[in-house]
């Protein structure tokens, strides 16, 4: 006598129910999260352009003063050196300005990342218990016939 398995395979699948919702609810957070990371990303580029564009423009001004005919050759040296000094401080500031850019994307990450973490724990925690759950019911379900 030939049993029929695709039968018996129904039943137990249908025993044990599968609940999308966990997997549903994980996509759902790291999207969110991924839209989270992009705007920090994209808040710092606008940042780092700005100071970019900032930095470029009083360069290009204090270039002006080099470029100027002088009296004296002397003169000349003397306002290579003024436009080195100077580009050598802007340097010094618009490089603390990236780096606090820089500090500003990490700080946030981390939060974020931490943040996503304990909601994808939250997550898991309460999908484990519903499908503990489930298959307690579907096992007492399948056992009481």
């Amino acid at each position: 006598m030939a049993q029929d398995f695709t039968a018996a395979m129904k039943d137990m699948m249908g025993a044990f129910p599968v609940d999308t919702s966990a997997l549903t609810d994980a996509f759902k957070t790291h999207a969110s999260l991924s839209e989270k990371l992009s705007a920090v990303a994209l808040s710092a580029a606008d940042q780092s352009s700005e100071i970019s564009a900032k930095w470029t423009k009083e360069t290009l001004t204090k270039l002006s003063g080099v470029t100027k005919a002088q009296a004296e050759p002397a003169d000349y040296a003397k306002a290579m050196t003024d436009f080195a000094s100077a580009s050598a401080e802007a340097s010094a500031e618009y490089m603390a300005a990236f780096a606090e850019v820089a500090k500003k994307v990490q700080m946030e990450t981390v939060d974020l990342v931490l943040a996503a973490g304990k909601d994808m724990s939250d997550e898991t925690t309460a999908a484990v218990k519903k499908a503990t759950a489930d298959a307690t019911a579907a096992t007492k379900k399948a056992t009481s016939k």
